[in-house]
């Protein structure tokens, strides 16, 4: 479905589809959807016509529920925090996008984050209608990011991470494991935790596999490669954890810290160094390095 309002300094409209709300008018649906934002703001965002339906129609306090129908209508955040490091374009073609993250930027906006997202920054630089991510990385983790910016060939490059012909190169910086046994494979099953954004090892069948060698030992810490087989959320954090090998800096492994302000001189020293892969269009190998040290 095409978005019926415009990108504006590089952010796109939302969308919510309407799954109650029977005897509700649209003000009262989003109220009871988005208890924290304010009556006025809607009311604010109605009158700018900048809250529509799917058609581009604007939609109005009163406008009953029309329960299958969609809203479209633009984030805003009273107060965003900026992120202050750069992101670095590796390459761009008609095509592909590849960029080189910094530590504490979200790829996508969700949550309190909406300007200070890659994807945001990115469209604003470039005016990239359609640019989207083709994988992702934790905001945590710096590293290489793909985007494709074109409709038509965005599915030829999403399948290559589908069918899992794109290689993973990632560097970690985490005590030294004594006694250690490089190259090692570790795998294990892993399933969702508590709180739900955290990963949890349990007894099944393993579904994650992490290939891990040393590319430096620093006496206390060394420099881990790690080639991830599977590509499971946090795995490489979780796995490196069981090993009592935790990332040094990891706030959510092995032990959830309380989340306060972001301390930015304590990034999480994971680094996606590599992603290598056969272009679809081509047949030309890509490799695109990230340019950053840990």
């Amino acid at each position: 479905m095409n978005a019926p309002l415009p990108t504006v300094d590089g952010i796109g409209p939302s969308c919510l589809r309407i799954t109650g709300g029977v005897g509700q008018n649209i003000l009262e649906y989003l109220g009871a959807r988005f208890p924290k934002v304010k009556t006025e703001t809607w009311i604010s965002r109605m009158r700018k016509g900048e809250v529509v339906d799917e058609k581009g129609a604007p939609l109005r306090a009163d406008s009953p529920c029309r329960i299958g129908g969609y809203i479209f209508y633009y984030r805003e955040l009273e107060q965003e925090t900026p992120i202050p490091f750069e992101e670095r374009v590796l390459y761009r073609d008609d095509h592909i996008l590849a960029v080189d993250k910094p530590h504490f930027l979200p790829v996508m906006p969700s949550g309190r984050f909406l300007r200070e997202t890659l994807l945001v920054r990115l469209k604003k630089k470039f005016g990239f209608e359609h640019l989207v991510p083709i994988h992702r990385i934790d905001r945590e983790t710096a590293g290489v990011v793909i985007f494709s910016h074109n409709p038509d060939s965005r599915g030829d490059y999403a399948s290559l991470f589908q069918k899992r012909e794109v290689s993973k190169v990632y560097e970690a910086l985490a005590p030294t494991l004594p006694d250690g046994r490089f190259p090692m494979t570790y795998r294990s099953c892993l399933a969702e935790g508590e709180p739900f954004f955290r990963m949890k090892e349990v007894d099944s069948e393993p579904n994650s596999e992490t290939r891990i060698d040393v590319i430096e030992n620093r006496r206390d810490t060394t420099l881990y490669r790690l080639t991830p087989v599977t590509g499971r959320k946090h795995q490489i954090r979780v796995h490196l954890a069981a090993l009592k090998i935790p990332i040094i800096n990891d706030r959510l492994y092995p032990d959830l810290q309380r989340r306060g302000a972001d301390d930015f001189s304590l990034p999480l020293k994971l680094l996606a160094r590599a992603i290598s892969f056969p272009d679809p269009l081509t047949g030309q190998d890509r490799c695109f390095q990230s340019g950053r040290e840990l």
